[in-house]
This record gives structure tokens, C-alpha cells and sequence, in this order.
């Protein structure tokens, strides 16, 4: 279906590209609006398939999609110019860039939404200090399916939460009528009897900003009989796995939150592989995913659960891989496809996912498109790039292997969503590299393409810095990169190790919800050896970082074994046993201890240390409480905890860290507090 998507939610002055899902480059497309605000005087560009959509009054307004399949509605639900959210939590512009543009991120729109809103309140909202945050629970009552939003006012905010107003969009494409629809505050109601195959509700929080978006889906799954559509079982998701519960005679109804990330992807230890140094030693294996391969056991006996590889496409021969030339054959000196298939199915063996490393920003300069279009404007690849005045590409960073892609040409869309879908079928999630560099509804359209077939498919982001829009429909999993230059900044000493507090804090204050999850990492490919750059003494502290702050960890390959170089081949025979130990260690208490994992709740704590590079704070599980110490400093700091009670046996190393004053920390330790 050509449906250009998700409902949305804007501001004034903020700009979101609009294009036909699965477009057919031969069609034709038009667009027009269907209703507008009464001050509005917007006019679309109805030549142009896919165009930039930049509202000019508040109000809600409904455009037109004319396509092969027929007419489609879009809601976008725009508010005042002033409650654009600010401070972080907008993500790049929507599109993948401009020609000429040599810089990082830009700031942008990444908002979805539906038909209905919740009543007077709407768009306006009183109290400051950040954007709020909303979680949507869904539930069968009777003859009804029922919304209820949790909404949060931002920590830093003064706004009292019973002050916040929540506004509700039903989505344009489940045929649902405003008529059946009834608000009533933070609830949503709709009649079984008007559900058809789906429902999907969308909804924001508002106060001096609106929230990122959160999402509910009832899907019906018919019975063999033939029931009626009532339905008197009452389903509720309050996150994680889908419920779904049939009343007697009656269709099943199942309900999910598709913001929510996978199960299996919450308490994994992620893995990065840089394919051409990790194995490299390997002699024997007659191609790299063989030698890949045989260093699996090593991994699993690690405690790997997720491998992300860098890109294995065909390339310009640049190492890292990210300079594509053919986005549907794996590069010639890593194996076949074949050759990669037989390496996924044996990380699969041993319990294994494996995450496909996803270039959809740009090609390479070296890929046959490119070549035919440069300098050629009666090329047919011509407008599949972004050009500069002066006849070169558009790229960021003055990169210069590189060319943008042009997201307003429908080619370019179709051949990248093709590759996705060839990928897809052999592997577990993407990493998505330059995320904030691909228009966002491009992201909602592989999302959704993806979650369609399988549910459990994770999307994880790289976007510097993270954005909190990227949890609105598109990724489910990011980059902590604000974490990231933080302990970089706490291991070099230029800041105390409680910035790591704040650090966490800030997912929130930005305005990600509560059920966003963070990879957590101190290196990668791009990035100085964190023991190099820091020390070893605060290596080992970074390293309980991972485990222990809330998020999902990542080593980099040779992390664990002490490697210096960045891009290197791994010096397997120069490992250091004490820090892979370490990591051992680690990876496992993590592993046994539910409060360290995604349902553990993080929280200050009152403690005393005699350094600043020692920082102490409390993890919650459903059973037990723990009281985590960092110690970034080159010697050992004595850490006293106020108004708990802690065990001294370090449930890391089994040691007794008792002192006079506290509990004595060479790098990182984790303590059971007694009741």
C-alpha cells in the first residue's frame, strides 16, 4: 500500500518529507490538502511525489496522497511554533541533507499521530523546564478497546502532572471514524464493533512542548468459527510481549506496544566485529566468515549474546566497508552470500543473534551510479544524488569517498528498500549507521516493513547526539552517545565521575520515554582504544560501567583483551587475561543479577568518597536492591554509603571490600543491600 504512513505531530516551522510508502518509480503521484487550519495558506507541490511538508499555522491538517491504489488521508496534527520541543530532543531535518551541507546533525521533526484529539486543553499546557514524556497501556474492557496514557512532566519541569493534557490520533489508515471515538482526559475509548483488522492509537503529552509520540496496536486474529466481534476478556499490555486472550465464540484480540524493544534484545551483550582485523591471523580458513567462525566458541564462552559486524557489502575496498558499490552482493574478499548465511547460522547455533550493519545514507563515490551521473546531468542516476552549486556531491565532513543520496527520487527509495528486504531475510536487527543523516519517515517505512514479518527484529540507531524522536516509530534501541563522551571526559579526569549520574539523567530530561533502551559502549571503529586514551585503571571502571548503568552493553572487538590499536588486527597472542577476566566476571554477575538489567531501576543514593573519580548509585530489582562503585582514579577509594545498609562481599570478584570508613573500590564493585 502507498499510505505515506503514521499520523504525525508537529510544530509551526518545523518540516517533515512526506513520500508514498513501497513507490513504484513509474507511477504517478499527487498530493494536495484536504483541510487546513482557517489562517492557514499552505499549497503543496502536487508535481513532486515526495515533498517537504512545512505547516504554517497550528491546527490540524489533512493532505491527500493520489496513487496507483487509490486516494489516501494523512493527519498532521501541528501546534504552536513555540512548543516545538528544544534542548536536545528533535532529531535531524527529516531529510538526508542538502546540498553543500558539511556539518553534523541538523536539528528537525520526527513526530506521527491520527484523527482525534483530546478536548480543550489541546495545545496548550502550563509549567517549563523541558519536554515531558507519555507511555501508552491498551486493554479489552467489555465492548471496548481502551487507551490510557501514563503522561510524565520532564524532571526539570514545574509542572505538576495532573496539569499535563494528552491529545490522541487515531491512525488514517485503520478506517476508524471520529464518531467512534471517545476522549475522555488521559482515555480513549472505541467500540470492538468498529475495529476492523487493526487499530493503531498514537498519542502526545503536552505542557510548554509536546512529547515524543508513544503508540498502542489491537490487532484481530480471526477465529476458524467465525465468533462475533464482541469481547468480554479484558486484555492489557503494560510493555514487553504482546497479550492476547480470546473470549468464548469471539475474534482474539491482541494488543502491543510496538515502541517497546524486543525481549530478547533487553539483557543481551552486544559485540562488535571489524571484519577484516578480528580473524585475521587465521591462515587456514579459506575466507574471512570462515575464520570468522571458528573464533564463535571463544565468544560464546564469553558471554556474547548479539554480534554486530561491520558492513560485509561490496565496496570500494576501504577496509571499515562503508563506502558501498553494490548494495545487494557481499564483498568478494569476505566470502559468498552463501559463505556469510553459513556464518549467521552458526552464531545461531550457539544462542547467537546477529545484527547486519545498514548504509543507506550515501554510496561510494566508486559505485557505477555514481560514475554514469557525475558530471553528467542526462544521466538517469543524476537525480539519485545531492549536488553542490559547484558540480560535487553532497556529503558531511568534506568525506570524500562518499555521495548522498537523494531521498526525493523514487528510485533511490526503491532500491534501498529492496536491499533492506534482501537483508532482512538473513539477519537479526540492523545497525543503522548515520541515523540522523535519512529522513525519518523513511525509517518509520523499513520499520515497519521489518516489524511486519517479524516482530522481534531489532532497529538499533547511531546518531551523535541521540534523539529522542528516534523512538517515535523508528528505532528501539541508542546509541547512549551522550554516556559515551562522558566517561571519555570522567577517564581523562576532566570531570568527576558523578557526571555519569547526570549522563543517565539526561535520557529523560531530553525527553525519551521510559521504555527507550541505550546501548551502552566506551569504544568502536571510530574511536581512540579507551585504554590508550584514558589508562588502564580507568578502563577497568568504564568497563563496570557498562554493566552496570542501565542500558544494554557493547564491547568492541579486542576490548577485552587489552588491544591498543583501533582498526588493528587483534593480537590474540598478546591478550591480557586479567582484563578479559574482568570482563568475564562482569558479563556474568550482570547476566545473574536482574536488578543490573532493562528492568532494573536506577536512582541516586547519598554516599561519601574520598575522591571524586569514585561515584556510587543503587540499582532496583524485583527482589533485591544493589549499591554499584566506580573508582575511574589510578588508586583504590574508600566509598561510604548513607542510609542503607550494604553488604561488604563484592558480589563481582566474592571479595570483602570493608573499611573503616566504607567499602574500599579498585575499579568497580556491586553490593547486595540488606534489608
Amino acid at each position: 500500500m502507498h499510505h505515506p504512513g503514521p499520523p504525525r505531530f508537529m510544530a509551526v516551522g518545523e518540516t517533515v518529507q512526506l513520500a508514498p510508502r513501497d513507490p513504484d518509480p513509474d507511477a504517478s503521484y499527487r498530493w494536495r490538502v484536504q483541510s487546513a487550519p482557517v489562517s492557514s495558506q499552505l499549497e503543496l507541490d502536487d508535481d513532486e511525489a515526495v515533498l517537504d511538508f512545512t505547516p504554517d499555522a497550528a491546527g490540524t491538517f489533512v493532505v491527500e496522497l493520489d496513487a496507483p491504489d487509490g486516494t489516501h488521508e494523512l493527519t498532521l496534527r501541528v501546534f504552536r511554533g513555540d512548543m516545538a520541543p528544544t534542548g536536545g530532543g528533535t532529531g535531524s531535518s527529516g531529510q538526508s541533507g542538502y546540498s553543500g551541507f558539511q556539518s553534523g546533525p541538523t536539528e528537525t521533526t520526527q513526530r506521527s499521530g491520527g484523527v482525534s484529539g483530546s478536548g480543550s486543553g489541546a495545545g496548550s499546557g502550563g509549567g517549563g523546564g523541558g519536554r515531558p514524556r507519555i507511555q501508552l497501556h491498551g486493554s479489552v474492557e467489555g465492548d471496548h478497546v481502551v487507551v490510557s496514557a501514563d503522561p510524565q512532566p520532564n524532571p526539570e519541569s514545574d509542572t505538576d502532572r495532573d496539569d499535563l493534557v494528552v491529545e490522541f490520533l487515531v491512525d488514517d489508515r485503520d478506517g476508524i471514524s471520529e464518531s467512534d471515538v471517545e476522549v475522555s482526559g488521559w482515555e480513549l475509548r472505541v467500540p470492538l464493533s468498529a475495529v476492523g483488522d487493526r487499530l493503531r492509537v498514537h498519542a502526545v503529552a503536552l505542557a510548554d512542548s509536546y512529547s515524543v509520540p508513544d503508540s498502542v496496536e489491537f490487532t484481530r486474529d480471526a477465529m476458524t468459527d467465525g465468533g462475533s466481534e464482541s469481547m468480554a476478556t479484558e486484555l492489557v499490555s503494560d510493555g514487553g510481549e504482546a497479550e492476547s486472550v480470546p473470549a468464548s465464540g469471539a475474534d482474539a484480540v491482541t494488543v502491543s506496544r510496538p515502541n517497546d524493544p524486543p525481549e530478547w534484545a533487553k539483557e543481551v551483550t552486544l559485540y562488535e566485529i571489524y571484519v577484516r582485523g578480528f580473524a585475521s591471523d587465521d591462515d587456514e580458513a579459506e575466507t574471512t566468515f570462515e575464520a570468522l567462525e571458528k573464533r564463535l566458541d571463544y565468544l560464546a564462552d564469553l558471554g556474547v549474546d548479539c554480534l554486530w559486524l561491520t558492513p560485509v557489502l561490496q565496496n570500494d575496498h576501504a577496509p571499515h566497508g562503508y563506502n558501498i558499490v553494490d548494495f545487494y552482493e557481499i564483498a568478494e574478499d569476505l566470502g559468498t552470500r552463501e559463505d556469510y548465511e553459513a556464518f549467521v547460522e552458526a552464531a545461531h547455533d550457539r544462542g547467537m543473534k546477529v545484527l547486519f550493519d545498514l548504509v543507506l545514507n550515501h554510496s561510494a563515490r566508486d559505485h557505477p551510479f555514481f560514475e554514469d551521473a557525475y558530471e553528467n546531468p542526462d544521466s538517469e542516476y543524476y537525480d539519485w544524488y545531492e549536488w553542490k552549486e559547484n558540480g560535487e556531491p553532497g556529503t558531511y565532513f568534506d568525506w570524500e569517498f562518499i555521495a548522498n543520496f537523494d531521498y526525493t527520487t523514487l528510485e533511490v527509495r526503491r532500491h534501498l528498500l529492496d536491499a533492506v528486504d534482501r537483508w532482512f531475510e538473513i539477519a537479526d536487527g540492523f545497525r543503522c549507521d548515520m541515523a540522523w543523516a535519512v529522513p525519518d519517515t523513511f525509517w518509520q517505512e523499513v520499520r515497519d516493513r521489518v516489524k511486519s514479518r517479524d516482530p522481534e527484529f531489532l532497529l538499533l540507531d547511531e546518531t551523535i547526539p541521540y534523539v529522542a524522536d528516534f523512538h517515535n516509530g523508528m528505532f528501539d534501541m541508542h546509541f547512549d552517545t551522550t554516556l559515551y563522551f562522558t566517561m571519555r571526559q570522567v577517564g581523562r579526569g576532566h570531570q568527576p565521575a558523578d557526571a555519569l549520574l547526570d549522563a543517565v539523567d539526561q535520557r529523560s530530561e531530553v525527553g525519551f520515554p521510559s521504555h527507550a533502551a541505550f546501548m551502552l559502549y566506551i569504544e568502536n571503529h571510530d574511536e581512540t582504544r579507551y585504554i590508550v586514551e584514558c589508562g588502564e585503571d580507568a578502563a577497568m571502571a568504564a568497563a563496570g560501567a557498562l554493566f552496570t548503568l542501565p542500558g544494554v552493553p557493547m564491547l568492541y572487538g579486542g576490548q577485552e583483551l587489552g588491544q591498543r590499536g583501533r582498526r588493528d588486527a587483534l593480537a590474540w597472542d598478546h591478550a591480557r587475561e586479567e582484563i578479559r577476566d574482568h570482563y568475564q566476571r562482569l558479563i556474568d554477575v550482570r547476566n545473574e543479577t536482574p536488578a543490573l538489567g532493562y528492568e532494573g531501576a536506577f536512582r541516586r543514593i547519598d554516599y561519601e568518597a574520598d575522591s571524586e573519580d569514585a561515584v556510587a548509585f543503587a540499582r532496583d530489582g524485583p527482589d533485591e536492591t544493589y549499591v554499584c562503585v566506580l573508582n575511574f582514579g589510578d588508586d583504590a577509594a574508600t566509598v561510604g554509603v548513607d542510609g542503607l545498609s550494604v553488604d561488604s562481599t563484592d558480589v563481582i570478584t566474592g571479595d570483602d571490600l570493608a573499611d573503616a570508613d566504607g567499602l574500599r573500590v579498585d575499579s568497580v564493585a556491586v553490593h547486595r543491600v540488606e534489608e
